[in-house]
């Protein structure tokens, strides 16, 4: 498998005291399913935001499909974020839109300015999103607005917009976090799925611990901007969760699966 994205010594710093990541290290191969965890502000939505550039790092490289994201210039940063789709835990959507016309947006990046804001869409691309949506479990919600739905089809109707961009990788931030137990499996089933049958890499942020080791081919700790484990589910012992965690929150698991926190 080739890799898809590199961080190399990539930090961040906000102003002269914050580090929000420092000298970070890892590769990711096409395909792979990747979870990054960590305590709250240890820097997990900055890591995953530098990706796509939605905050810029303040050194270091970030290498995606062979091309140094970090010099990218207006133009190629938008054809970047066409191959790279987002997730968002609050699903950014356009509540008064269909469902989808929400999905259709997925395609904007591909279009002129006006086209886009004439919301100019081919045969083809409507097919497609109609069949992402049937992908998805939502052919019976088509047609309703964004606001009528609940957060797990919300969340579906996101990773739809994310999909028709035929991007290569997924950014997912918190996907779950908002979710009732029974609409983030759901999800985690649904991006498992897009991973394994579509070949489409995974990158997701998650609270939950157990969700992490139930899905992933590879995690991600992360502590104070640091990476402080890279390595397969198998590996995550209680020695492991104590260098990502803290050792109080480690001693007791099972808090850690039901921690929803933003």
């Amino acid at each position: 498998m080739t890799t898809l994205l590199e961080f190399k010594n990539v930090s961040k710093q906000y102003g002269s005291e914050t580090k929000a990541l420092s000298n970070i290290n890892f590769a990711v191969k096409e395909g792979e399913f990747v979870s990054i965890i960590g305590p709250s502000g240890a820097g997990k939505s900055t890591l995953l935001r530098c990706i796509n550039r939605m905050i810029d790092a303040s050194s270091g490289e970030i290498v995606f499909d062979g091309a140094n994201v970090s010099a990218f210039k207006k133009k190629e940063l938008k054809r970047l974020r066409t191959r790279i789709g987002m997730i968002f835990q609050h699903y950014n959507l356009v509540n008064r839109l269909s469902v989808i016309e929400n999905v259709l947006h997925g395609r904007l990046g591909y279009k002129s300015t006006l086209a886009g804001a004439l919301g100019l869409y081919t045969d083809e691309e409507k097919r497609q999103a109609f069949n992402i949506l049937q992908i998805l479990g939502l052919e019976e919600q088509i047609y309703k607005r964004c606001d009528q739905l609940s957060g797990g089809q919300k969340q579906r109707v996101g990773i739809g917009r994310a999909l028709i961009q035929a991007p290569r990788m997924l950014l997912c931030d918190e996907p779950i976090a908002s979710l009732d137990p029974n609409a983030s499996k759901m999800i985690m089933d649904h991006l498992k799925n897009i991973s394994s049958s579509m070949g489409i890499t995974v990158v997701v942020n998650l609270h939950q611990v157990d969700v992490a080791l139930k899905y992933s081919d590879r995690i991600i700790g992360v502590n104070k901007g640091r990476v402080v484990y890279d390595g397969v589910p198998e590996g995550i012992q209680t020695d492991e969760l104590q260098s990502i965690y803290g050792s109080e929150v480690a001693n007791n698991l099972s808090e850690l699966g039901g921690q929803h926190a933003g």
